[in-house]
Parts: structure tokens; C-alpha cells; sequence
């Protein structure tokens, strides 16, 4: 069975990496995986090359449809004929629909959408009209799976089929994401810090909705109190070239306590090497990719009250509210509070969770049934 995964695009990000994951563990003797990029490839494009998986692009520039690349889509369909497409991300499912309307036999499309809706107020005016346009398309399309009960539920506010729907959470591969204390020692050497400090991290692309401000802004605040604790931001664009991260770290006086190590391939070793992990999202979060990894190396979370991060951490970590920086610091403080082996508890909790809810091998075997129903409803439509 080929299946065409159209993605908008495969730099780092969380949906990409799940894109990859996935590919890269789906059963090869069932289904034979493609992938189209809409834009250039880009780092994960070879990676998914590199599993001997064809990928192929429109090069389209970001935010810029034209007919030129419509045409290249519809011909990248016609010489692949795929037997489904998996439509990744909001333009991805829009152009997996569009080319299957295009094409002469019924090809059924699923979508994944794996963003998560606080308010249309913030998000990009071009994002805006593809939701809303996604509303009524999603009533066509073979099924819309969500990676988060939140997402749906608020994508299903706006319009979106209910019919059709079901909720596929990322997995994680808890082979690679290990607690290691050689890491731990190992990532404070490579910092210059002490290997008793204790290391709050963040790992995500630099964005408004990300909200670096939030947690350079609770960071302050910890350290009138613990002023030992050093930070770890990584991410593309979270570097020192970023002016607007320089200058608030400048005016709230971090300079000495924050490590920025920009965007980073030893994602699994970086986040074994953490005391805590924070998602301090403002929005727009669905279910963060980076909180299940921290979880699987037993590293707890604290967590903004954003898509399904909640969820996801449960009894093993902690929520606090989106935009205040205040709670973040003191909830930060409770864990440090912690003796070490309560940490580690805490820890263990977490890895648990994800080895028993969320494991990789569970959630492809999901997307696996879900193809196999698609095919059973082609071939009933065919005789049809």
C-alpha cells in the first residue's frame, strides 16, 4: 500500500519529527511510505532519504501557492499513484486534498493536524483562512486525526467534522530518550557549570507562542531566590545572533545564568542532562513532542496549561498557567525544594507513563489500522 505523506514543509519541529518517526518504524512489508514537501526538504528531508524513503518537493515558498506549484503537485500525484494520501500539518492536508479532487481515481486522504487553536487572533492571517477553509473540506476527507483531545475539540468549535475524527497521540521512542547520569555530568562539563547545579531547560524553535519571554522572565525571578540555577534554551533561532532574546536577557540581568546552544542534533543527550524541562507555551501547542521525551529520560515537567501538556504529564510533573511568569518560578521552586530522590521518583513516574500511554510502537500500530480501514473503504467504494 503507498502512502503519500504531503507535509508543508521538514525543518526541526515537533510534527516533523513525529513524520519521521513514524516513517521510520512503519511496517515496510504493509506499506511502502513517500513523502512530498511542499517547501525545500530541508534537514529532515534527508534523514527520511536516508531510510531509504523517497522524498520528493514542490519548492514552494513559504506562504506563496501559485499555479506553478499546483501543477507540480498534481504531477509529483500522477507519477507516484499513491493508494492514500496522509496529509501532515494544515497545508499539507489542504494540497493532500486538493490533488486527490484532481485526480481521475479515488485516492482517500487523512489528515493529521497537530496545532492546537487558543484564539484565531493568534494566528498568522494566511493560517487563519486555511482553518476556517479546512472546516469545510474536513467533511470530505476519509478521516482527521488530531494528536490531542484539545486540538479537537476546538478545531470541532470552528466547524470541523466530528464524524470522522479521532485522536492519534504522538509516540516516543523510549529506546533512544534513557535517564543517563553520564549525561547529566556530561552536559555540565560541556556548560562550565558546577555538577551539582541544578539545569532548567527549554527545547523549541524561537516563535511568539513558544514565549522565551515567559521563562526569561520566571528565570529571573528564581534566581533571587536560588541563584545557582543555570538555564538551557536550545532551538532554532535561540542563539546569541537573536537580538530580541539578547536584549531581554540583558535588561533582567541572565547573562551569567543562561546557556543558549542554538539548534542541536544531541536532543536526547541534552535533555538527559536536565534537572526539569519547561514548556512555557502562551498557545498553540497541541501535544509537544518535547514533553514526552523529557518524561522518557525521567526528567520532570512543568508545563503551561496549553493543548494536552496537561494531560500528558498527569500526576508526574506540573501545570501551571499560561503568561505568568510568577507561578512558573514558583512552581520551579517546588521541585528544587524536592530532595534527590524525590525528583528521581517523580522521574521514574514519568518514564513509566510514557512506556505504558505513549510508547512509539503503540501509536504507529494506530496510524498502521487506521491506513488498513482506509483501504477496506476504498475497496467497498470501488465496487460501489
Amino acid at each position: 500500500m503507498v502512502i503519500l505523506y504531503v507535509i508543508t514543509g521538514l525543518s526541526t519541529g515537533g510534527a516533523e519529527i513525529m513524520l519521521y518517526n513514524l516513517v521510520s518504524r512503519i511496517n515496510r512489508d504493509r506499506f511502502t511510505p513517500v513523502v512530498l514537501s511542499l517547501m525545500e526538504p530541508e534537514i529532515w528531508g534527508k534523514r527520511i532519504e536516508a531510510l531509504g524513503i523517497p522524498v520528493y518537493t514542490v519548492s514552494m515558498d513559504a506562504g506563496k501557492p501559485t499555479i506553478s506549484a499546483l501543477t507540480k503537485l498534481l504531477s509529483l500525484v500522477n507519477k507516484i499513484k499513491p493508494d492514500l494520501i496522509q496529509g501532515w500539518m494544515y497545508h499539507g492536508n489542504l494540497a493532500g486534498q486538493v490533488a486527490s479532487l484532481f485526480y481521475l481515481a479515488q485516492i482517500p486522504v487523512i489528515w493529521s493536524i497537530h496545532h492546537s487553536i487558543h484564539s484565531l487572533e493568534s494566528e498568522k492571517s494566511m493560517t487563519v483562512k486555511i482553518i476556517k477553509l479546512g472546516a469545510y473540506l474536513s467533511h470530505i476527507a476519509s478521516k482527521v486525526a488530531f494528536v490531542s483531545q484539545a486540538s479537537k475539540l476546538q478545531h470541532e468549535a470552528l466547524g470541523y467534522s466530528q464524524k470522522n475524527s479521532c485522536v492519534i497521540p504522538n509516540g516516543f521512542d523510549t529506546s533512544l530518550f534513557v535517564p543517563s547520569p553520564e549525561a547529566k555530568l556530561a552536559v555540565r562539563t560541556e556548560l562550565g557549570i558546577n555538577q551539582y547545579s541544578i539545569l532548567i531547560g527549554m527545547i523549541c524553535r524561537y516563535h511568539p507562542m513558544k514565549d522565551h519571554a515567559n521563562f526569561l522572565k520566571a528565570a529571573a525571578c528564581l534566581l533571587k531566590t536560588y541563584p545557582d540555577v543555570h538555564f538551557l534554551l536550545v532551538g532554532t533561532e535561540v542563539d546569541r545572533h537573536n537580538q530580541n532574546l539578547m536584549q531581554l536577557m540583558q535588561e533582567l540581568n541572565l547573562s551569567d545564568q543562561i546557556h543558549l546552544l542554538g539548534e542541536r542534533t544531541d536532543i536526547p543527550r541534552l535533555t538527559a542532562g536536565l534537572d526539569i524541562l519547561t514548556v512555557a507555551s502562551a498557545y498553540g501547542e497541541a501535544f509537544p513532542l518535547v514533553v514526552g521525551e523529557a518524561m522518557s529520560c525521567g526528567i520532570p515537567c512543568v508545563v503551561t496549561d496549553v493543548g494536552d501538556s496537561a494531560w500528558i504529564v498527569s500526576h508526574t510533573g506540573r501545570v501551571v498557567p499560561p503568561r505568568n511568569s510568577e507561578a512558573l518560578a514558583h512552581t520551579w521552586q517546588e521541585l528544587i525544594q524536592l530532595s534527590s530522590a524525590e525528583r528521581e521518583n517523580l522521574g521514574q513516574a514519568a518514564r513509566n507513563r510514557i512506556i505504558e500511554s505513549f510508547s512509539l510502537e503503540y501509536v504507529v500500530s494506530q496510524y498502521e489500522n487506521m491506513y488498513a480501514g482506509s483501504r477496506s473503504q476504498k475497496s467497498s467504494m470501488v465496487k460501489n
